[in-house]
This record gives structure tokens, sequence and C-alpha cells, in this order.
């Protein structure tokens, strides 16, 4: 599933062709993706100008000079092709490392801009979805209502620590929680959590000192999630099975990978003699190093 820099790579490219742009034609090809659309959704679009596109967690979030906001999630194989006036498509042929997911034939919405472009999600699970909800409410709405901070504005060891005290489950499950820290996936968490020496075993709650200060763990923590979504939204997000720009290019982040996916490699970091091992958390794999990120 796309995490936080695969969409926000998504939003960027969506940018140009969308914001400012008013919807001239919506076409739908089916009655649902994973729900079924909002009563109305291509009338309530046609003829609304989009006047941002905002990224929460793993949503995009475009809002409409109709008072809505057109909410979309990637689900596990969604994607965007932007197609430009002058005939150019941004994502040609068979893009994907395993498989032509991108075909046609799962070309569920078309959105042809008055920019000229023609935006058409493509979806070839359909776990994705597209809703409508007034603007007014968007941060209380059934999506966003429960969501919790987004690591890349203001994460600190403070807000970590405030956030797991007290908390008895396992560092990797806290840091999946979308409750807690929005946005975070089993990559960039298996990733954050090498790079700041920690076990994914160990309990959520042991980054948080006395009285709830921040540990150091907490503030390690807080950099190696920022740095890693920093630079994984740098380098395009990773490409791994069904994930793509909207340019049809894949990501890069998959070949700056420390232990993800990596076992029995030798560990990446400087005078580690450690490799990579695999554990099973809540059916997920998780990837860390037994040497460099010790339990307790």
């Amino acid at each position: 599933m796309p995490e936080l820099p695969e969409v926000e790579t998504v939003r960027r490219g969506l940018v140009p062709a969308m914001v400012g742009a008013r919807f001239s034609r919506v076409t739908l090809r089916r009655p649902n993706l994973r729900f079924p659309f909002p009563e109305g959704f291509a009338a309530r679009l046609e003829g609304r100008t989009v006047t941002d596109l905002a990224r929460r967690a793993k949503y995009l979030a475009a809002g409409l000079d109709s008072g809505e906001t057109l909410i979309m999630h990637l689900g596990m194989s969604g994607r965007f092709d932007v197609a430009l006036p002058d005939g150019r498509n941004l994502s040609p042929g068979d893009f994907y490392l395993e498989g032509a997911q991108g075909t046609p034939r799962h070309d569920h919405v078309v959105m042809a801009m008055s920019s000229g472009a023609t935006v058409t999600y493509n979806d070839a699970r359909r776990f994705g979805f597209m809703d409508l909800v007034p603007s007014d409410t968007l941060d209380t709405c059934r999506h966003f209502a429960r969501m919790g901070v987004e690591p890349l504005d203001g994460l600190t060891g403070a807000v970590i620590a405030g956030l797991f005290r007290g908390k008895i489950a396992p560092l990797k499950a806290a840091l999946l929680d979308q409750r807690l820290i929005a946005g975070l996936g089993n990559i960039y968490v298996c990733e954050a959590l090498h790079r700041a020496g920690l076990h994914p075993e160990a309990p959520a709650g042991s980054l948080a000192g006395p009285g709830g200060r921040a540990t150091r763990k907490a503030d390690a923590l807080a950099r190696a999630i920022v740095a890693v979504l920093t630079e994984a939204v740098e380098a395009g997000g990773s490409t791994l099975r069904d994930y793509a720009h909207t340019d049809g290019s894949a990501g890069a982040f998959q070949h700056a990978f420390r232990v993800y996916d990596r076992t029995g490699l030798a560990c990446t970091r400087p005078g580690c003699t450690g490799r990579v091992a695999r554990l099973v958390q809540a059916n997920r794999s998780t990837f860390y190093c037994a040497v460099c990120q010790p339990p307790g």
C-alpha cells in the first residue's frame, strides 16, 4: 500500500493538472471502488474548480469552490495517470515491477479538466475510494476525525513521548496506529526504527520518562522518522509492486533501504557486525538488526 511519501509524490504530480482547473467532465466506469461513489458524485464535481490539493496522512484532499472536498485514497494499487493537451501521456505502458497492473481495463474514473489535462484513476484491486464531504467538516469527517499527528509537521521526541506514555503495545504497532501518528506504514517504520537503534518489540511507553518527558530514544526516533520520510519524498517514494508516479516512473527510495526486505544481508550501519533479521508482528513482516537494535 502506498505510504506517506508515495501519496505526497502523487499529490505533487497532480497539482499542475488539477489546482486552479475546473472539472469539465467526470466519467465513472463502474458504480463503486471499495465503496459506492457518493450520490450524484460526477454531477457534484462537474463545473467545480479545484482550489487546492492537500495530503492528510495517506489521503489526498482536493478543495472545491462548491464548499466540498474531494477525498481520494489509493488503497493497495490505485494510481493516477495524467494525459496532457499536446497528446503526451505521462503514464505509458507497463511500469510495474510485477505485472501490468495499469492496463486500461482498470481505468475506473476519468476526469477531464479545463486545463486540458485528463486525469484517470486506475485501480486493479479496487481497494481505493473517493468521497465528497463538506469542507468545513473535514477535520471531523469519518475519514479524519480520529487521525493522529502528521509526522512531517513538527514531530519531536516530546510529541512521541506524550503519545506513547503508558502504552505497553510494541513500538512498531504503536507507530502503525494511525490514531497516534498518521501516514506511517510498514516500510518506513522498519527503516526509522533501524536508524534510531530501537527494537520493534520494545514497549512503546519505554520512550517516555518520568512525568512523560521525552527520552533520548524518543528524540532519536522523531529525528529518524522525519529523516526517512523526507528522503523518501525527495526520492519519489518506493516502488515495490503497485506504485508509480503520475508520470509512470518508479520511485527510487527502495534502493536506499537499510533493513526492509533485506533478510540475511549485512547490516548497513557502519561498524555493525549484525545481519538483518525478520520477525512477524500482527501478520506483517518486520525487518531489523538484532545487534544494533537490541531488545530492552
